[in-house]
């Protein structure tokens, strides 16, 4: 067990977001549009030229990639400033690089599923996909060669295997799983320093008119230095100014407590102690499922009349919003009423596999522990207080008083052997504690230290 948030750290990266004050005009959205449109059409060009196994060797460290695309004179076709350009290929480039991270990600959760490979096997594979060189070669049906010293141990265990057969395994699940990328959305982009200007109570933003930029007024007088993703919402005419900035990990004296936390479905957060945080989390879920499930019938129902999804988007999003919103200032009670040091939390469990209760399903996928999950690091490293993951296995069967199996009815926990009976998530969050603390300790700073 080990934390998961490190505080080692004195800054941190958040998103900070800024709004118009005024609705953008129709030409100056439309100029905005015509970037992102570009934006997007670099992007696809990328992904299709350099998204293939012909590529690999291109990706790292990039520069090849840059090169080709300067002398593709695509910039020039598509009359775009240099500033975009460059921004699209590289944004489209690590999207790549991290297309081809799950598509390893999954062929090597296959592979460790697959009983027909020897550990050698398995070895050699993984050696391969874990040298670029080595995997680049082999899905190019290419002699393996690399740097002496890789080398050598590349020979040593090559030698114990039937290359030939697991060459052409690699090839066939890389065929199967890795999908080559493309976007059709054209509703912002990246902008970098040199390419913006904040001033009157607004930003200058570069179009592709030389020597011409489009002036948008800001709610707020706050100046930043960094790349800006501009999101675009033309219906609307409204823009979003996502700007990623580094702030101070804040310290606070009084978070000294160590919580014990059960998630759940319907009441995001229960502790050791029967503190509940988001329990209208459930509400908002069975009404976003609710929807989704009645709009996706209605959509396979009228498939034919050709159904516009516009409307339907832009609630879904609202929806998304409100739960988000719901999420984060639930959260923030937790932290600001709890005051952790430590938070002991067990692995968010994966979504069940369907069942009879299409209700309960769509329920259960529209499930926002990813998003909970992500926003409770987020704001920990933020405020200094450590996350740690306790091994889930039977906890919350396990009697947090003896130890024993107990039983669970209708959101009480009943322990046979001592009587204990207390509220399920009341039991898990007590058991989540005891097992983190008897995995680890504080030292005299406060910092948490695996033992």
């Amino acid at each position: 067990m080990k934390p998961v948030c490190d505080m080692s750290m004195d800054r941190v990266c958040k998103t900070i977001r800024q709004y118009n004050k005024e609705p953008v005009s129709e030409t100056d959205m439309g100029r905005l549009l015509e970037i992102a449109a570009d934006y997007g059409k670099v992007k696809n060009y990328v992904y299709a030229r350099f998204g293939g196994i012909a590529s690999l060797s291109k990706l790292y460290p990039g520069y090849t990639v840059q090169n080709e695309m300067t002398a593709s004179g695509f910039r020039e076709t598509l009359g775009m400033p240099s500033v975009y350009f460059y921004l699209a290929v590289f944004d489209a480039l690590g999207d790549i690089k991290c297309q081809w991270t799950r598509t390893k990600t999954k062929i090597l959760k296959l592979l460790n599923q697959n009983e027909g490979f020897s550990e050698e096997d398995k070895h050699y594979l993984r050696f391969l996909m874990r040298v670029n060189n080595a995997f680049g070669e082999v899905l190019n049906q290419k002699p393996v060669e690399l740097p002496k010293a890789v080398q050598k141990q590349y020979e040593k265990v090559a030698a114990q295997v039937d290359t030939e057969r697991l060459h052409k395994y690699l090839c066939r699940q890389v065929r199967k799983h890795h999908v080559k990328l493309h976007t059709d959305r054209a509703d912002g982009f990246t902008i970098a320093e040199r390419a913006y200007r904040y001033a009157d109570h607004g930003i200058y933003i570069s179009i592709k008119e030389k020597r011409k930029r489009v002036f948008v007024p800001l709610t707020d007088n706050n100046r930043y230095q960094s790349q800006i993703y501009i999101k675009l919402f033309p219906e609307k005419r409204s823009v979003e100014l996502q700007v990623p900035i580094h702030v101070t990990v804040q310290s606070h004296m009084d978070y000294l407590r160590q919580v014990g936390v059960a998630a759940g479905l319907y009441t995001m957060l229960t502790t050791d102690e029967g503190n509940c945080y988001g329990e209208e989390l459930g509400k908002y879920q069975i009404a976003y499922a609710d929807w989704i499930r009645e709009q996706t019938g209605s959509y396979n129902r009228n498939r034919n009349e050709n159904p516009g999804r516009k409307k339907y988007y832009a609630k879904k999003k609202r929806y998304e919003e409100g739960l988000h919103s719901y999420i984060n200032r639930e959260l923030n009670r937790f932290l600001r009423e709890e005051k952790p040091r430590v938070i002991y939390l067990v692995k968010l469990p994966k979504p069940r596999a369907g069942g009879g209760n299409k209700k309960i399903n769509h329920s259960m996928a529209q499930w926002q522990r990813g998003y909970i999950r992500k926003r409770l690091e987020q704001k920990c490293r933020e405020h200094s207080v450590v996350i740690v993951e306790v091994l889930g296995k039977d906890i919350s069967r396990e009697c947090s008083e003896c130890g024993e199996l107990g039983k669970k009815a209708e959101g009480e926990f009943v322990c046979p052997a001592c009587g204990y009976r207390t509220e399920e998530k009341v039991n898990t969050a007590r058991n989540v504690k005891k097992r983190g603390q008897g995995d680890g300790r504080l030292n005299p700073r406060g910092e948490y230290s695996p033992r």
